[in-house]
């Protein structure tokens, strides 16, 4: 069945919905700001050897009534079994530190404290440092592969739409208030990747188009055939990467949560960018430059 939506007509409405999100989103990041988890904030890392195999959720369990905001990671080399967990705490007081290891020893009854240290998020911030200039570096590297293989109006509309993916992800965690760990900055990573692609498609089958075109001009009725065309595969694309994701989010256990989560935001921003906003401004872009043109001609 033929597809008959008029996606580039109603743009307009989509830009709309873009603001208020990217609005409500610069309020929260400035007025609530992100749930930085402890990844990115100093505290103490406890090093205990329970001597026998145990499960996160058991230490999470005993850890809960003594620290505000820990992380619990098992430490193993490969595949082997451990008894060696390592908790990262924003706790910084001796006397609530030592009750959390006597809860640990209760349990535990052979458990051995190897090692309390101070901790400082130098390392974490860095880690995000290194993301946000992998991240600039990933869009100029965008920008001149697209402008090389399409035009530089593809390219700017792509790493627009791009980055309005990686904003919406982010205004989603301030609001909802969900931990920003490590991970979260891996799936920004990810989501920049996927949005991409998806976009680039678009842009193919606009250009395949072009080429087709006899006579400039239409610009709306083109791009509007071009995303219908690839409509089926970008929503095809996106549904089996949700169940995947979906199932982690699902299943994988508190600690994939958040990286389960982003990704799940990020893909659907990501498929309403390359469908709604990326080939809209690229139209926008072409027809003030065609009407310019005309205008000279005139």
């Amino acid at each position: 069945m033929k597809l008959n939506f008029d996606i580039i007509g109603k743009r307009r409405h989509f830009y709309k919905v873009s603001a208020v999100i990217l609005v409500v989103g610069v309020i929260l990041l400035f007025t609530r700001g992100l749930n930085l988890g402890i990844d990115f904030l100093s505290g103490t890392l406890l090093e205990i050897d329970l001597k026998t195999q145990f499960t996160i959720p058991e230490v999470n369990e005993v850890l809960t009534a003594h620290l505000d905001k820990f992380q619990v990671r098992d430490v193993r080399e490969g595949r082997q079994a451990t008894t060696l967990v390592q908790i990262r705490t924003s706790e910084t007081d001796p006397q609530k530190l030592a009750t959390a290891i006597e809860a640990v020893t209760a349990k535990w009854k052979e458990a051995e404290n190897i090692s309390t240290s101070s901790v400082d998020a130098v390392f974490s911030l860095e880690l995000a440092r290194n993301a946000f200039i992998a991240l600039v570096l990933a869009s100029i590297g965008m920008l001149v592969y697209i402008a090389l293989r399409f035009e530089v109006k593809f390219a700017v509309a792509a790493v627009i739409a791009l980055l309005h993916d990686v904003f919406v992800v982010l205004a989603v965690f301030a609001l909802l208030r969900i931990e920003v760990n490590s991970e979260f900055v891996a799936a920004i990573l990810a989501i920049v990747g996927y949005s991409i692609n998806d976009t680039i498609v678009v842009f193919d089958r606009i250009r395949e188009n072009l080429n087709k075109q006899k006579r400039q001009g239409d610009f709306e009725k083109l791009v509007n055939t071009s995303i219908l065309e690839t409509l089926r595969r970008s929503l095809n694309t996106s549904i089996t990467t949700l169940l995947a994701i979906g199932a982690v989010l699902v299943l994988g256990g508190v600690t994939l949560r958040p990286l389960a989560f982003a990704l799940v935001i990020g893909i659907v921003a990501g498929t309403y960018s390359s469908v709604f906003m990326a080939s809209s401004i690229w139209v926008d872009w072409k027809e003030a430059e065609f009407a310019k043109g005309a205008v000279r001609k005139a």
